[in-house]
């Protein structure tokens, strides 16, 4: 009677396990086939996704800062106009007048480039040609020299030589609707835009406006109308164009991007050459600085309000640009320039060598005159 007691309880718990097996199988096919269906449609297979996420058609949900020439978020609202082709020379000559060679010395040179929609490179050369490229946070090339040992009493020469193409561009301003994306807003080094001043001045032009477009034209009209041209060779800033000291280009749109995100309207600095004929009086000089601003339904349109400064120009320079502005960097404050513009360079020790940038010139002539 005991044995018998046993092998039944022995066939009972047995039939236990194989039912409590049988269901975890079952559980565990379920599972596979919902997970499998919830990948069916995906570009991903087997790889776990999330829902998509709404975004303007003008921009990424989560636009990344680094740029490069091609510019993802340039809209298609424009019309170029003309196309104009220069050759474009620069010139930098270092001489050692020091006792000593420099144990260091690097010499970093910003690199005209294709930049759409504004311009093509067609041809470059670059002599010396032992260089290193490089690109940084903005997108800018930068070719770096290391030029140490360099002989006391010596000295080189840097030219580069470009073939560029040059468009006149017009942009469409009739539709200025939408988000506008979250970058380039923020303040920074001589871009005060969260400065009480900026802040009173951008939200006081912006009173009455119905669009961004609106604003913006608000902000370029006042800088013309008030800012007071004087070159200075410095850098001075947004904050310091409100007072009386004069301005230049810097000035003119470091306070245009300050305006401009203040209010939360994407904007960024350009710097790079105007060409004048020669003869012709201007209203600035060859080495120039304007900006872009990011305009709702449109995308990064060009200001250049130093240019636009006149009633007789004003027209010329708000969302368009003549075949006459060749684009070196973009970006306030560029990382590989260290503050510098154009180019700039280091040498150590400074006790026993002393190196100088000479002779630095730009010469640009259309093709065909």
């Amino acid at each position: 009677m005991t044995s018998f007691i046993l092998c039944f309880d022995g066939v009972r718990m047995i039939r236990t396990i194989l039912f409590f097996l049988l269901l975890f199988i079952l559980v565990a096919v379920s599972a596979c086939q919902s997970e499998v269906a919830d990948l069916e449609g995906s570009n991903f297979a087997g790889i776990q996704t999330t829902p998509p996420i709404e975004t303007d058609s003008l921009y990424e949900a989560n636009p990344i800062v680094t740029l490069d020439s091609s510019d993802q978020s340039q809209s298609s609202s424009f019309t170029i106009l003309d196309s104009v082709e220069y050759d474009v020379q620069q010139r930098l000559k270092l001489v050692n007048s020091g006792p000593e060679s420099p144990s260091k010395q690097n010499l970093w040179v910003a690199l005209i480039q294709d930049i759409y929609p504004y311009q093509d490179v067609l041809e470059q050369e670059i002599s010396p040609d032992n260089f290193q490229l490089i690109t940084d946070e903005y997108g800018n090339q930068i070719a770096e020299f290391d030029f140490s040992e360099m002989p006391p009493e010596s000295e080189i020469v840097v030219q580069i030589n470009y073939r560029v193409r040059v468009n006149q561009l017009e942009y469409d301003l009739s539709y200025c609707q939408g988000k506008l994306p979250d970058f380039f807003n923020d303040p920074e080094l001589h871009v005060e835009s969260q400065n009480p001043q900026i802040l009173q001045l951008a939200g006081l032009l912006s009173q009455g406006k119905q669009t961004t477009c609106e604003q913006v034209r608000a902000f370029y009209d006042h800088i013309g109308d008030n800012l007071v041209y004087s070159y200075n060779g410095g850098n001075w800033g947004a904050q310091a164009a409100l007072g009386e000291m004069g301005a230049d280009c810097t000035e003119f749109s470091s306070l245009m991007m300050a305006l401009s995100r203040a209010e939360g309207i994407p904007a960024r600095y350009i710097e790079g050459l105007s060409y004048i004929p020669e003869g012709e009086e201007t209203l600035a000089r060859q080495e120039h600085a304007w900006l872009e601003v990011f305009l709702p339904g449109i995308g990064w349109t060009p200001m250049d309000p130093t240019l636009g400064r006149s009633s007789i120009t004003q027209e010329q320079y708000f969302a368009k640009l003549p075949a006459d502005h060749i684009i070196v960097t973009r970006g306030r404050n560029p990382s590989a320039l260290r503050g510098g513009s154009y180019w700039t360079y280091l040498y150590w020790p400074g006790n026993s060598t002393e190196i100088k940038i000479e002779d630095e010139e730009w010469e640009i002539n259309p093709i065909g005159d």
